[in-house]
């Protein structure tokens, strides 16, 4: 049981979020014996420096018992930059029960995991009554590293008491990461939103593995453990589809960076005021964004030649209201701070900004969020973004051109956008595994030109829905998908390049074209 739909309408995150905590604690507190749990244990999570203290995401649990961890098998490991991508990475991972003295071993090679270093569990305890599933405790664990070399490849193991990844048994569970380069040089990255727990999603998995990428972005919506999407609780909220998502993702995640930003269905009231709670123990992002208390998805990385910036826009959505203003402007205050240190370093070529809610797309669903295009695309073009991802609408689609709201230069299939003095392209890669929306026009990709002057859409505004006729929908592909963007430096002067292509879950490309800009 959630809040009710009648009252939740008018609720914000944080008082659903009080809401919830108020009728439910007091019988979990009762019914389990319960006590408010941080860390069940924690230590050193540094690779060679100093010691940083861990952040416990507290929780209301029922007393923790351990079991012998022979039998325990970690799971769902996913890997994240910290602050400094070349130096910086948290490996995390999950237990299907509590562990004793969780660890990672790592080193340069997969027979010399000599160094250990000791990791954190975040306990999130969901009771019943608040979804599908009965009284539920999930053991997330965490371990960041630090002082590690750029570029480097590491080997490392994740274990317990009973579990050591250095034994020849569990050999098989040795994973690899790579740091970021110190300098330019060549990459590639891959994104999308919208995934959740499916055969299609697998498919995608699968493919983006093949594209060996540096890092992966997920712009929202990741788990749908809440499919209302409203920022409210429903009764089908079942926190456990984030362990088969987990699960599911580990094929990649356990070697790529999986970056993610945080959508309308990652809100989940019970753990947190402003509906993070959860994601917080199951995530560590980095921490450089402007609060951490509201925002933890808010963060940017720095990658070669290409700065990465995440972004929250249930912050400014007017479509979906349950966090709107929730930091009172000091995001978009951060933001083009950021903006205006990344385009003034001499080293940052391109800037790619990603975020779940759409600015400009022509879905029947969702189609633009005014609250994105009003706070935030005006900085897209001040400071001439090179590339802007998306999700939330479960399609894809590439605009033009766009600068002033309008098209400034159409971009067919294959051609070159100059950002710096041209306008930004937005592209909508929500077609990861969530079931699939529609378009009013027809698909036009790729092999498949259908081309139309017109099309006819909407945008959501603080005053509700507002009808627009747009002529920005270059490409649009109404099937699962994902993107890939390959990052080509160049000498000073001379242009360098994102080359970005739609990828179908056949493997075949539905879109590709350039952004280029001169180098640094």
């Amino acid at each position: 049981m959630g809040v009710p739909d009648e009252l939740a309408e008018r609720m914000s995150m944080a008082e659903q979020h009080e809401y919830l905590r108020a009728k439910f604690s007091r019988r979990s507190m009762i019914r389990g014996g319960a006590v408010t749990l941080g860390a069940v244990t924690g230590g050193t999570l540094v690779m060679g420096g100093t010691a940083q203290a861990a952040v416990p995401t507290q929780s209301s649990a029922p007393a923790t018992q351990y079991v012998d961890g022979a039998f325990v098998a970690p799971f769902g490991r996913h890997l994240a930059f910290g602050n400094d991508a070349s130096t910086e990475m948290t490996i995390s991972w999950q237990v299907p029960v509590a562990v004793k003295k969780p660890f990672v071993r790592i080193g340069t090679h997969a027979s010399h995991l000599s160094v250990k270093i000791d990791a954190e569990i975040r306990a999130l305890y969901t009771p019943a009554g608040i979804g599908a599933s009965g009284d539920h405790t999930q053991y997330y664990v965490h371990a960041k590293l630090a002082n590690l070399k750029p570029g480097r490849t590491y080997f490392y193991g994740v274990g317990h008491d009973g579990f050591d990844p250095a034994s020849p048994k569990f050999a098989s569970t040795i994973g690899t990461f790579t740091t970021a380069p110190a300098h330019k040089e060549p990459f590639t990255f891959t994104a999308f939103g919208d995934q959740g727990v499916s055969y299609h999603g697998l498919a995608n998995d699968a493919l983006i593995l093949g594209q060996n990428p540096s890092f992966h972005l997920h712009a929202g919506d990741i788990a749908y453990a809440d499919p209302s999407g409203a920022g409210k609780t429903a009764d089908t909220f079942d926190s456990r589809t984030w362990d088969q998502f987990l699960a599911q993702t580990e094929t990649v995640a356990k070697s790529v960076p999986w970056m993610v930003s945080y959508g309308n269905h990652d809100m989940e009231a019970w753990y947190s005021p402003n509906g993070y709670g959860g994601e917080e123990a199951r995530f560590s992002l980095p921490d450089n964004g402007p609060d951490k208390k509201n925002l933890p998805g808010v963060y940017s990385f720095v990658h070669g030649n290409t700065a990465i910036i995440s972004l929250d826009p249930n912050d400014v959505s007017f479509e979906i209201p349950a966090n709107l203003g929730i930091s009172g402007g000091t995001q978009t205050t951060w933001f083009e701070a950021q903006l205006k240190k990344f385009r003034a370093a001499k080293d940052i070529d391109f800037i790619v900004v990603f975020f779940h809610h759409c600015a400009y797309c022509t879905s029947t669903a969702h189609a633009s969020e005014g609250g994105v295009r009003q706070e935030w695309v005006p900085l897209f073009e001040k400071y001439t973004v090179d590339l802007v991802i998306n999700g939330h609408n479960h399609q894809y689609e590439r605009t033009d051109v766009i600068k002033g709201n309008t098209v400034v230069k159409k971009l067919p299939i294959g051609e070159t956008a100059y950002s710096e003095t041209e306008g930004v392209v937005y592209v909508t890669a929500g077609a990861a595994g969530r079931s699939l929306y529609a378009f009013t026009a027809p698909d036009s990709y790729e092999g498949h030109l259908n081309e139309v002057d017109s099309v006819a859409s909407f945008i959501n505004t603080k005053d509700g829905k507002v009808n627009e006729t747009v002529a920005w929908s270059r490409v649009r592909y109404l099937n699962y998908s994902f993107l890939r963007v390959d990052v080509e430096p160049a000498p000073r002067g001379q242009y360098a390049k994102l080359k970005v292509s739609g990828i179908a879950e056949t493997g075949d490309r539905i879109d590709h074209f350039t952004v280029a800009r001169k180098a640094k």
